[in-house]
């Protein structure tokens, strides 16, 4: 089978994605950026951010922390990889020193953060545990989350989402209410995506609901937005030339079976724009973005953001309607950057992060 194996694909598929994309829109590679952390103390290397808007006004951004793209307990790291956050009271122009979100006895990974209608903070990750004389030389333990309900000075202890699904993009709220979190899963070398969701603010979570793949090989990696005619559009990693879609009519609790996207892509991160644009950043090539103008029926030619190859992209909304684009840079010592943008039907203005 089984979920560690894919999940030994997926951390060690490092990628330095390389390519040169048709009428993309200008700037991209050339915008300046901002480093949100370059050592969170935990071995300066920094990956898989994700980013939001808390109701003070600040931005909070939380990332992996450890040694390297997989940080297994050892002498120096006895916990292992870590959840850690930085927060901005200037619009991503500056940031906090790291400070650690959750740090339990494993290695702790791909945290993502929102603040839902209630002012509650999840932050929902994936766990791996040491496993001595095995190939990979870990198991993996489920997605798991923690709470905050004093934005983020004090946490709750971990409660698990799912043991056998990884959750790689932020808790989504429904304008319902409800809470809808994108999984994925691995059996006999055969991956699709999922969904689970919450109905009491993230207590409790109900029976994991997954997208048939249709054939399709998919990481999966699914991220969800709720459509203007309440439609749920999810984005799934593809693993070869493609990426996966789907679609609920009935608010989750049926999806319509994959569909190809027509282009490659990996770690989807979905985000509307104020003026209805949808965004969707993603790896492959490097650092990229796509956006829509038409609710997810067609989607433009790739933009080029960045030519590290980290990616695992997030987007949150500045007080001045422009975007605020956090991915990392992967590699040895690689750190999280943050690069601003304008996104309108006209398409995307490149702005410095500093103005």
């Amino acid at each position: 089978m089984k979920t560690q194996l894919f999940l030994a694909v997926l951390a060690f598929t490092v990628l330095s994605w390389t390519g040169h994309a048709q009428n993309a829109a200008p700037g991209g590679l050339d915008a300046p950026f901002v480093h949100v952390c370059t050592d969170a103390g935990a071995g300066a290397y920094e990956a898989f951010p994700d980013v939001c808007r808390l109701s003070d006004g600040r931005l909070m951004c939380v990332f992996y922390a450890g040694y390297g793209h997989v940080a297994m307990p050892n002498e120096k790291l006895p916990k292992g990889g870590r959840v850690s956050c930085c927060t901005s009271s200037d619009e991503g122009k500056t940031w906090t020193p790291a400070q650690v979100v959750y740090d339990g006895p494993d290695d702790d990974r791909d945290p993502s953060i929102a603040q839902l209608k209630s002012g509650k903070l999840i932050c929902n990750f994936f766990t791996l545990r040491k496993a001595e004389g095995q190939k990979p030389p870990w198991t993996g333990l489920g997605s798991w989350m923690v709470e905050s309900n004093d934005l983020g000075k004090t946490w709750s202890e971990p409660r698990p989402i799912s043991k056998d699904y990884y959750c790689s993009s932020p808790v989504r709220q429904l304008s319902d209410g409800k809470l809808m979190l994108g999984l994925y899963s691995e059996n006999d070398g055969k991956g699709w995506g999922a969904i689970v969701m919450s109905e009491d603010d993230g207590k409790t979570w109900g029976a994991v609901i997954d997208i048939d793949n249709g054939g399709m090989p998919l990481d999966a990696e699914t991220d969800v937005i709720e459509l203007k005619d309440g439609t749920i559009y999810a984005a799934e990693r593809g693993r070869a030339e493609t990426m996966g879609w789907s679609i609920s009519k009935d608010r989750g609790k049926t999806w319509s079976v994959s569909a190809a996207m027509g282009f490659p892509g990996h770690c989807p991160y979905l985000h509307r724009s104020p003026e209805g644009v949808i965004l969707m950043a993603h790896r492959r090539p490097d650092t990229s973005l796509h956006y829509s103008t038409d609710e997810c029926k067609t989607w433009s030619a790739n933009v080029p953001v960045d030519s590290v190859g980290g990616a695992y992209p997030s987007m949150v909304t500045l007080k001045d309607g422009s975007i605020l684009f956090v991915y990392y840079e992967e590699g040895e010592g690689s750190s999280i950057r943050a690069k601003r943008f304008r996104a309108t039907a006209a398409g995307i203005q490149w702005m410095k992060v500093t103005d």
